[in-house]
């Protein structure tokens, strides 16, 4: 069968026009725009609904408008790094499908919130880092090293399972209002990374971190609000590691 424009052959997936809205800022500034000045600006581009909004931004930036900045690696979920506001929540344009967000209207594209905006949708991730830079994340041990591997059974394992799967996106972070607002708070990502080796059975550095986070910029500014898990494109339980930190200070007990 031989495919037309008002019926496509059997298999064929139908294109459609896409309107993408996308806020801007060129630190250089531009004839329209002073340096630094945020607009806003409308592209369309043909695509399928099981397309992702990675896909419509690289053609955006290969076909209409070369100077458009994100941040992309590797497009499957697993760097983290092109995480954004899309449709006024943090996801990743990389597992976010056109279909997903009634492509019928403009799909709102922005940097996600909290960090210094270097260009279009890339943000300074410098102070989100240094937070997790604080918080020592790497296993901290004591005495030569080990002959052999350090064996964990499966139930010490779970214990902090599920804070393993973090990427480093900062979806969760930049979805916070606290962090938003506060300058010194370390952030749910922050915690998280603290948690899978506080509750790490082969790690001795667990009561440096609490003490770390037992500041006022630490676990005690959370307010429970639950965007970050939310947020989170791995679906890990943010707020419950958040609460299992607070727990461990309340009680004394690992």
């Amino acid at each position: 069968m031989t495919a037309t424009a008002e019926s496509p052959a059997v298999g064929e997936v139908k294109a459609m026009l896409v309107t993408l809205r996308i806020l801007r800022t060129n630190p250089e500034g531009t004839a329209e725009h002073a340096a630094g000045e945020s607009y806003w600006q409308e592209f369309q581009v043909e695509a399928h609904a099981t397309d992702r909004v990675l896909d419509a931004l690289h053609k955006i930036k290969w076909e209409q408008d070369g100077s458009l900045a994100f941040r992309r690696s590797c497009a499957h979920g697993v760097c983290g790094s092109d995480a954004m506001r899309i449709n006024a929540r943090n996801r990743l344009a990389c597992k976010t499908l056109l279909k997903d967000l009634n492509p019928a209207k403009p799909i709102i594209v922005e940097p996600i919130k909290g960090l210094p905006v270097e260009k279009d949708l890339i943000v300074d991730m410098e102070p989100f880092f240094a937070s997790y830079r604080e918080i020592m994340p790497f296993l901290v041990t004591t005495g030569n090293a080990p002959a052999r591997e350090r064996l964990q059974s499966p139930e010490d394992r779970q214990r902090f399972d599920d804070t393993t799967k973090c990427i480093l996106c900062a979806a969760c972070t930049t979805s916070c209002p606290v962090f938003w607002t506060d300058g010194q708070y370390f952030g749910p990502q922050a915690i998280v990374g603290a948690h899978r080796f506080i509750f790490d059975s082969r790690d001795e550095g667990q009561w440096d971190r609490l003490e770390i986070l037992n500041d006022k910029a630490g676990v005690w500014k959370c307010r429970t609000a639950f965007n970050c898990t939310e947020a989170c494109p791995r679906g890990i339980e943010v707020t419950k590691a958040i609460s299992e930190v607070k727990k461990v200070l309340t009680t004394g007990e690992i």
